[in-house]
């Protein structure tokens, strides 16, 4: 069976996904679909489904390195301030409205609510970073760092989101939380990028004095990569490790060094995500449960578009003083709306911790937390990647000389 739903997955996946860019629909919105049709008929394999999150994960490795590898430092620092706001004023300030709405849309104790906003403040860095990168390789945007601001931005607010989530989370199971618990935030983005730029640096060592070929180089910083985040797990009884932004760090490190090197390993890792985006996108169709989405689907629409319209006022905040004109700032807009990875891997959360402890009334809260990240990830992530994949060549400006990635 464990082989049955791997077939399925790439053969389906793949002939979907053709068929929808045919039809000028994002393949992600396909994937989705046949994943929610696999989970609804019971056609995914338990064992497969028991190491889904593993296999987002490593999806997400890819794209985010690939990621690293088309962000030139020199870009980033040309943006200068709004690349800091953007790192976390649109999630945070999301948080707040739905921490808000929340308690009298849903009745929502205000920790849920508060729970239930950091879960949707993050936005997906599977449905931006590809875009993003196709923008770079192209050319466009990227006299004014428009698409290493999206990057740099859509991989470190999800370190943030999930921080405040681990905080709630322990409010919600009745323990304290110290100043500690909120120093982790820009403790665990200063050290997955202090880590990051280290073994950047050995690599780019490594990569000067002995010959590999390009795919054993990739190999190599994949294993890296999957050590990384076994060190993020380790090390999170102590303090808090971003091993996805140390994944980046050494990418953007390959590239100022070796620029030669890191375009042929971006190539390389752009045929690995062709595999990696079916996966990915399917196992979170998968958990999608129908039975919650269609309950409170309503509810939920009404408070994401609160949430998105705070969040893209947010956007505009950070914009302020920019050399950035109105089309662009519409499109950066547009493409901080998409949510989908964090929401499938943690919207769940709650409704587990309900379940394990048998408590109705966390129960009762932890079905709508996952209702709404349903509603969430159906409708944004699909509208946000057709709308980037249909403005980016309208709403932006091409140069002369495309980025290479």
């Amino acid at each position: 069976m464990f082989f049955l739903s791997l077939g399925i997955i790439l053969l389906v996946g793949g002939l979907v996904g053709f068929l929808f860019q045919k039809i000028r629909l994002p393949a992600l919105l396909g994937y989705l679909l046949l994943g929610i049709l696999l989970g609804y008929f019971g056609l995914v394999d338990e064992d497969l489904l028991a190491i889904s999150s593993e296999i987002r994960k490593i999806a997400l490795i890819i794209i985010l390195l690939k990621a690293g590898l088309s962000l030139n430092i020199s870009d980033l620092k040309k943006v200068g301030r709004p690349a800091i706001l953007m790192c976390f004023l649109p999630a945070c300030m999301e948080m707040c409205i739905v921490g808000v709405l929340g308690h009298y849309f849903f009745d929502l104790t205000f920790n849920e609510s508060f729970l239930l906003g950091s879960v949707l403040g993050a936005v997906s860095p599977a449905v931006v970073v590809p875009r993003m990168t196709k923008m770079m390789s192209e050319g466009y945007g990227t006299d004014k760092g428009i698409p290493q601001l999206i990057t740099a931005g859509s991989s470190m607010d999800d370190i943030v989101m999930i921080v405040f989530f681990n905080s709630f989370m322990t409010i919600e199971k009745g323990s304290s939380v110290s100043a500690m618990t909120f120093l982790n935030i820009p403790l665990s983005i200063l050290s997955g990028v202090g880590v990051g730029v280290l073994i950047g640096f050995l690599l780019v060592l490594l990569f000067k004095y002995v010959h590999l070929r390009d795919s054993l180089k990739l190999s190599l910083i994949i294993g890296i990569a999957a050590l990384l985040v076994f060190l993020e797990s380790y090390l999170e009884k102590w303090f808090s490790f971003s091993s996805l932004l140390a994944v980046i760090s050494l990418g953007m490190v390959i590239l100022a060094k070796r620029p030669v090197a890191a375009k042929r390993i971006s190539q390389k890792c752009e045929k690995l995500w062709t595999v990696a985006e079916i996966f990915l996108f399917v196992l979170v169709g998968v958990s999608i449960q129908i039975q919650y989405f269609s309950k409170y689907i309503l509810m939920s629409l009404a408070l994401l578009a609160c949430s998105l319209l705070v969040r893209s006022l947010a956007v505009q905040l950070c914009l302020i003083k920019t050399k950035l004109n109105l089309k662009e700032r519409i499109f950066v807009a547009i493409s901080y709306l998409p949510k989908a990875t964090v929401q499938a891997a943690i919207g769940g959360t709650l409704l587990d911790y309900g379940n394990s402890v048998s408590n109705d009334a966390i129960i009762a809260a932890g079905i709508i937390v996952l209702s709404v990240s349903v509603v969430s990830i159906l409708f944004t992530a699909p509208l946000a990647a057709f709308s980037m994949d249909l403005t980016y060549t309208k709403l932006t400006t091409r140069t002369l000389e495309p980025v290479q990635s």
